[in-house]
């Protein structure tokens, strides 16, 4: 059987829930024997570089079901020309090449002057998966944002030359993953921390005819190089920019791989209303062959698209069943919430949403158990028949006159935490404090 030829690219979420059903895909596409590597550059000047290696391998062993090795090209500037050699020889053989977060200039350096590139760009020619996400889609275009040192370090805007990978599907672009962030808050980061004044500026520097193919987070652009087809997926959409203005691509399009290209060789983009970059991605375009519908890969799945989202629909859940001194639903939403925190654990884009979460659960256990301490059931509901059938014999006696023995049931229900009120409408009682 012939290799399929595909090409995907995450703007992040490439070890996150969201992304398993576009990695599923990938994989079986590819059949069921696959030799899967990931490629380990991006993240090799860490310190914790195998800490994440293991997290990702984990993710694809337990998430998405296939075994990935380890490439062992954290660094290519060591002098082992042994280990640099094997890694090379395991993404050359490999049938599904991964690569995600870290610095895309550290590993751009470390590629070049290596066979990696050549390697990579032959999957694409002869058959294979690449699969590039976060930092390392970055690196995939004919010009690469250096995030770190601009957002970081402050330095002016400029481009580094990047491995142009892209070039095998005719694609002449800077990728920016990471498309359409929001962790500033106060400040735009968007287009992978640059915001919109940094990427005005950069623009008009890159090579003529190429153009910004932007990829939202928790999104992924798959290309099938034997169909020349490109799908979107996932929670977002990717966006062609060019001069300023912009046209977006939504979840679960299917589209021609011309439309793309079509962006970088004419007067201007695919046909369609342009709006400006203050504006940016506000447009939607369907092209023949897109339905524009959500399909299995991965673009349905929206509702529980990050880990603060999850957090608040099992704090609700949980509200919900506390309110109704229900313990079995209580207890369900505390279980998962836990799991959510398990499965999201292994998102290297998470921010705080880790901290917020395991403050909710903590809360949401400290509550049941008080509830458990005070009854979760209704006081009421426990103590009315006793309660009842105490003031029934209350009653009796006062008609009785026998007022002593009256008073002697009230003081009893009150040193027992019952206050009783004697009312023109009858007796009344509650449960004191």
């Amino acid at each position: 059987m012939t290799t399929p030829r595909l090409l995907a690219i995450m703007g992040s979420g490439e070890t996150a829930p969201t992304m398993k059903a576009p990695h599923r895909a990938i994989f079986d596409r590819l059949g069921a024997d696959v030799d899967a590597v990931l490629l380990d550059t991006p993240f090799g000047f860490q310190e914790n570089a195998p800490i994440l290696a293991a997290k990702a391998t984990e993710y694809f062993r337990d998430a998405v079901g296939r075994e990935v090795a380890v490439a062992g090209l954290g660094r290519t500037d060591t002098g082992d020309v042994v280990a640099l050699e094997r890694g090379v020889a395991k993404v050359r053989e490999a049938d599904w090449v991964f690569a995600g977060p870290g610095s895309p200039t550290f590993a751009l350096e470390q590629w070049r002057g290596t066979a990696v590139p050549d390697a990579l760009a032959e999957k694409l020619r002869s058959g294979g998966a690449v699969v590039f996400s976060s930092a390392a889609a970055l690196t995939h275009g004919v010009a690469t944002v250096p995030v770190y040192e601009l957002y970081k370090v402050g330095l002016d805007p400029y481009w580094v030359q990047g491995l142009d990978v892209l070039s095998e599907v005719g694609l002449n672009v800077a990728v920016i993953p990471h498309y359409d962030n929001q962790e500033g808050g106060n400040h735009d980061t968007r287009f992978c921390y640059l915001g919109e004044r940094r990427l005005a500026l950069l623009e008009p520097e890159l090579p003529d005819g190429a153009f910004v193919l932007g990829i939202d987070e928790h999104t992924g652009l798959l290309i099938d190089l034997d169909a020349d087809t490109a799908e979107i997926v996932g929670k977002g959409a990717v966006t062609l920019r060019r001069d300023g203005e912009s046209v977006r691509l939504e979840s679960g399009q299917t589209i021609p791989v011309d439309t793309l290209r079509a962006a970088g060789s004419g007067p201007g983009l695919p046909p369609g209303r342009s709006v400006s970059g203050e504006q940016d991605a506000t447009r939607t375009i369907t092209h023949d062959g897109g339905s524009g519908e959500q399909n299995a890969t991965g673009g349905a799945a929206k509702a529980l698209d990050s880990l603060a989202a999850a957090t608040d629909v099992h704090e609700a859940a949980f509200e919900t069943a506390l309110g109704a001194r229900d313990a079995d639903r209580a207890v369900a939403a505390i279980l998962q919430l836990e799991s959510a925190i398990v499965e999201w654990s292994r998102d290297t884009l998470q921010s705080d949403d880790i901290d917020r979460a395991r403050a909710a659960l903590r809360s949401m256990i400290v509550r049941l158990g008080a509830a458990a301490t005070e009854g979760v059931r209704d006081v009421r509901e426990v103590l009315g028949p006793v309660v009842e059938a105490a003031l029934a014999a209350r009653v009796v006696a006062r008609s009785e006159k026998a007022f002593a023995v009256s008073d002697a049931i009230r003081d009893e229900l009150v040193k027992a935490g019952i206050e009783v009120r004697d009312t023109p409408d009858g007796v009344e009682w509650l449960v004191a404090g």
